[in-house]
């Protein structure tokens, strides 16, 4: 399985907490997942044409207030999927580890594919629309929801189908590809792991923002510490998540490699040679 990493979305500019990176806007981290026998598979779609082309219709203006998105059309997945060589409508799958508005603005994009999420999840975002993270111009075209049950890690580490974690077998998909359930973000938010005959590659969503809250004494950083404790939905929970992630990591680095969907440093490194 060949694994592209895609920024769907930059958005406010932000500085590392330590010397060394320059500053870098924050990015929408995508995946896009070439298989045998599935086709291709995006895990989450960033910002999608609709918000380009009408930003404050789709996403709200408290929203662009907030993230400054650079709103650049070639940085949609769609237009991204095209420039790698694939018709767009190749793309058979799509999984979201959320529904807030900048991890699925691109489904219009994708209208006949098939759209994996929590049940939670699409619960939550259904009830709450509209609303500054649930935007419903993002899902009036009628996807093709394929929804799980699940919630985060197992407390007591029972759990051990996936490194310690529970996870989900996704319907039409390899066992390559699993769900990751990771609970506090959102009522129903999820990693997404997938496995390219090497190691795995577990995308965390919203799970941390940083790269620097992994290490033994986590540092969040000062900006995207206000976003992610601000649209929380179960504190404990989340601090939770992010120290299990901890552990996976100490325990299973040299198995496991983690991205999260914003941290621009991260996804420097994914890009240059550094990831898959």
């Amino acid at each position: 399985m060949k694994i592209h990493h895609l920024n769907c979305g930059s958005v406010r500019r932000i500085e590392p907490t330590y010397q060394g990176p320059p500053g870098a806007h924050a990015v929408n981290h995508c995946l896009l997942a070439e298989t045998e026998s599935a086709g291709l598979v995006l895990v989450e779609t960033g910002l999608g044409l609709a918000d380009v082309r009408d930003p404050a219709g789709s996403l709200g203006a408290d929203w662009i207030e907030l993230a400054e998105p650079l709103l650049d059309e070639r940085e949609t997945a769609v237009r991204q999927v095209a420039a790698l060589g694939h018709d767009p409508r190749d793309v058979r799958h799509v999984i979201v580890t959320h529904l807030d508005v900048d991890h699925c603005g691109g489904l219009p994009d994708f209208p006949a594919a098939k759209v994996h999420v929590l049940a939670a999840e699409l619960d939550a975002a259904t009830h709450q629309a509209p609303s500054f993270r649930y935007r419903p111009a993002h899902w009036a075209h009628g996807p093709d929801w394929v929804t799980y049950a699940g919630g985060g890690p197992v407390p007591d580490g029972s759990g051990d189908d996936w490194f310690g974690f529970t996870s989900v077998q996704a319907e039409g998909l390899p066992p390559e590809i699993r769900l990751v359930p990771l609970g506090g973000h959102t009522e129903g938010h999820t990693g997404v792991a997938l496995h390219d005959g090497d190691r795995w590659l577990l995308h965390c969503g919203d799970a941390y923002y940083y790269h620097r809250e992994l290490d033994a004494d986590p540092h969040p950083h000062p900006v995207l510490n206000l976003v992610q404790t601000s649209s929380e939905v179960h504190h404990d929970l989340r601090l939770g998540t992010q120290a299990r992630l901890r552990e996976l990591v100490r325990h299973h680095g040299d198995q496991v490699t983690l991205i999260s969907a914003h941290d621009p440093w991260e996804f420097a490194r994914a890009t240059s040679g550094g990831g898959h």
